[in-house]
């Protein structure tokens, strides 16, 4: 199979880098592409055997598969632009969760699924949310859920909790360390410690976390409850939090559940226009 990206920005950037380090494929079966063409040949310093294709249309003729790595306004027009040159046994793959496998396979006569990565995917980690479409053959399913497997772990998602999902899975990298930074601020501006220190105590503690979850020594409740001793300062910090935190978690989802309403609603106004 012969493969093909679409935008090499960052989540396009991860998945080259995670698919050529978990051996995915040869380089020489990748074909990438990008609106500003010297980010796409940057990967051929890294991975020299890469093809970089500098037409869409060019890209799509030689490929099987076509992972759209652009933004969600941006794959309207794109696959205006590349429809005329697909055929039935390619897939489509969406990374963005907009735009639903069923809006897509009715734009495009080929194969359809979306399989929304996460950063953690660049060390080879972390889940990957599939969804497939109905042309998808169970050969194409298959393959695609099996390669996925070699850089991840393969989650099937019904579309109702896209956006969730994508929240907890991609967005969630993102939101905790976004935490974790206002922890050290805290930690350097409260005490003594300098931000360094503190910076690299936190990092030190999220891979020695990872791992206890990772190899199944406690769940999150587990690793609470070990932790927090009964009139000890972890439960007075604990104590803190459920004082403060309030409804900060309820406000982050139902934001990001506006913001891909509103990308939804848009790319309905483009089809319809």
């Amino acid at each position: 199979m012969r493969w093909g990206v679409i935008g090499t920005g960052n989540m396009g950037g991860i998945l080259i880098d995670a698919w050529m380090n978990s051996n995915v494929m040869e380089e020489k079966d990748l074909f990438i592409t990008n609106r500003s063409i010297q980010k796409a040949y940057q990967y051929k310093e890294s991975y020299p055997r890469i093809q970089v294709c500098e037409q869409v249309d060019q890209l799509v003729k030689e490929v099987d598969i076509i992972y759209i790595c652009v933004k969600p306004l941006e794959i309207y027009p794109l696959l205006t632009e590349i429809g005329p040159y697909l055929n039935k046994d390619q897939c489509i793959v969406s990374i963005t969760s907009p735009f639903s496998v069923e809006r897509l396979e009715s734009l495009v006569p080929c194969q359809v699924a979306r399989m929304i990565p996460s950063i953690t995917n660049r060390a080879l980690a972390g889940i990957t949310l599939t969804t497939f479409g109905e042309r998808v053959t169970k050969e194409m399913q298959g393959y695609l859920t099996q390669s996925s497997r070699l850089y991840s772990k393969p989650v099937s998602i019904e579309n109702n909790v896209t956006r969730v999902s994508s929240d907890i899975v991609s967005c969630g990298p993102a939101f905790f360390g976004y935490l974790a930074e206002q922890f050290i601020k805290a930690a350097s501006e409260e005490t003594e410690i300098s931000k360094e220190t503190a910076t690299i105590l936190t990092e030190e503690m999220f891979i020695g976390f990872g791992k206890l979850l990772a190899d199944g020594h406690f769940t999150l409740t587990e690793l609470i409850e070990k932790v927090c001793v009964k009139g000890g300062v972890t439960g007075e910090g604990i104590g803190s939090m459920e004082q403060d935190i309030g409804k900060l978690f309820h406000h982050l989802f139902q934001h990001t559940h506006n913001k891909y309403n509103e990308d939804i609603e848009k790319i309905g106004a483009q089809l319809t226009n």
